[in-house]
């Protein structure tokens, strides 16, 4: 007797969350179990999760950062072997030209104003803390061109300081998440905070990242080959069929 082939089926979408009594959003403690969950599973899926930009000292992934804005990675770490070898020290940067700083970082976007950036923080370092790179986030935010974002990369990073970096990435996630449904970084820094160990949140910032540059794209987030899709409430709003998702899938490196 013929052995009829096997029907193709949809994958199953993932269990509705906990909710409180009145319904539609997470009691408190079934968000923090969810999300702690959630963070476990991305640890499994990006066991090798770290910061994308190369760096040697503090002073080299702070410049770094903030010439990653509103570029790649990968872009950056193009530019910093010339970068770093010409300005070893913070008094380098700020005696550096403007013509030759703003030549050696065009390619990462708007290379006026970081050249202004990275120029004035030399000039900081030298005058308010030696030279040396701040380990203190309440220092490093009065630094130029340096807000949190910036600042908990390199606490997190460079100093083994928990932070929570939110990027453009950290935050659709957290939202997709139901974590938060903030759009304000400061804000969604502190509501997602508050839902895991301090000892966590670099790392969470990491494979949040991480997932949001390979799987959970902005526009087609591929939801059929994500492997937290049991665990995600916004299943769904990208393709839910394995084989189209895969084709979403991306490798690094990433911006």
């Amino acid at each position: 007797m013929a052995i009829p082939s096997p029907v193709p089926q949809e994958p199953a979408a993932p269990p509705a969350p906990e909710t409180s009594a009145a319904g539609g959003k997470p009691s408190a403690p079934a968000l923090v179990r969810r999300a702690r969950k959630i963070n476990r599973e991305l640890a499994a899926l990006y066991p090798d999760a770290h910061c994308e930009l190369d760096f040697a000292t503090p002073l080299e992934l702070l410049v770094a950062t903030i010439l990653s804005a509103q570029c790649t990675d990968k872009r950056v770490n193009m530019v910093t072997p010339i970068l770093f070898a010409k300005y070893q020290s913070a008094a380098d940067y700020a005696a550096a030209d403007r013509a030759e700083v703003e030549q050696i970082i065009q390619s990462t976007g708007f290379f006026r104003a970081k050249t202004t950036s990275i120029i004035g923080l030399g000039q900081a370092l030298c005058e308010r803390f030696g030279g040396e790179v701040p380990s203190r986030l309440k220092d490093l935010v009065t630094l130029p061109g340096v807000g949190r974002k910036t600042a908990n990369v390199v606490l997190g990073n460079a100093f083994g300081v928990p932070g929570i970096t939110v990027d453009t990435h950290f935050g659709r996630l957290a939202r997709r998440f139901g974590w938060t449904t903030l759009d304000d970084p400061d804000k969604v820094e502190q509501e997602v905070g508050s839902l895991f160990p301090k000892s966590e949140w670099t790392m969470l910032s990491h494979r949040l990242i991480w997932h949001g540059r390979r799987v959970c794209h902005s526009r087609r987030p591929a939801c059929g080959a994500c492997g937290i899709a049991r665990l995600c409430p916004s299943f769904g709003e990208g393709p839910t069929d394995p084989a189209q998702a895969a084709k979403l899938v991306k490798t690094g490196p990433f911006s």
